[in-house]
């Protein structure tokens, strides 16, 4: 066996995350071999490596052949394992929408966050990265167009720090960017149709005003009120079509 293989799992177990430009990471995307071995590896433990060329990290998650050994071994469908109740749910779905679907666009389009739309060479580009392309969403904009649907600013706050904890925002003052996470535990393709076209159709109609765009790079220097349930029913229902990619970190589970 390849130490190198060993030792990328034990990092990514350690760390969670790490980058596409992390060296042991470049050659499990690049050689064959050693990404064989190290897939084998992890399949042994019902892992996967996760990483989508979109995005500027990869991590561990549970293979699909796996989850229903793990979230089915009580009375009820442990559906994440991320401590979330329904709201945190939909607030992240949310932010996926708002932020992961606009850098794909503008990836596909090899644009910049801050490129001329009428680029006419941005095709001979090569694929920016995901801080190149990520954008910021401000904190008030978010609360003023979801926090009455998704239990006003206590519970959006709690939710918010939860959801960076977890890796999947990071908040530069009132900003919300993209965390490393984001663009990996969700299917992009299954999901993309059905929240553009159903639970999130009105906001996508919607001119983009209050949504500023970012680069990370440039960054980077409870209440009892009750959730509204339409919204929430909807992106749950797109969860469960195109699925949540579990991750395997050690993170509380969903008891709710």
């Amino acid at each position: 066996m390849n130490d190198d293989s060993q030792i990328l799992i034990a990092r990514l177990l350690t760390h969670q995350t790490l980058r596409r430009d992390d060296k042991l990471v470049k050659r499990a995307l690049s050689d064959e071999l050693f990404r064989q071995e190290v897939d084998a590896r992890l399949l042994a433990t019902g892992l996967k490596l996760l990483d989508n060329v979109y995005a500027d990290h990869v991590t561990l998650a549970l293979h699909r052949a796996i989850e229903p050994k793990i979230f089915g071994a009580r009375d009820t469908w442990q559906n994440n394992n991320f401590g979330l109740a329904r709201d945190g749910v939909a607030l992240l779905v949310v932010l996926w929408a708002l932020i992961i679907l606009p850098k794909r666009e503008r990836q596909e389009t090899h644009q910049h966050a801050d490129d001329n739309q009428d680029d006419m060479f941005g095709s001979e580009k090569p694929v920016p990265r995901a801080e190149d392309t990520s954008i910021g969403i401000p904190y008030k904009a978010l609360l003023a167009d979801f926090g009455d649907k998704l239990g006003k600013k206590t519970r959006m706050d709690m939710n918010l720090g939860i959801l960076s904890k977890l890796g999947f925002i990071e908040r530069r003052g009132d900003i919300l960017v993209e965390g490393p996470l984001l663009d990996l535990l969700m299917d992009t393709d299954l999901l993309k149709e059905r929240i553009i076209s159903g639970a999130l159709a009105d906001v996508f109609k919607r001119a983009p005003a209050q949504v500023v765009h970012i680069p990370r790079a440039v960054l980077a220097a409870a209440n009892d009120t009750p959730v509204d349930d339409t919204v929430i029913d909807e992106v749950e229902a797109a969860i469960r079509d195109a699925g949540l990619a579990s991750p395997s970190a050690n993170e509380p589970e969903n008891r709710s």
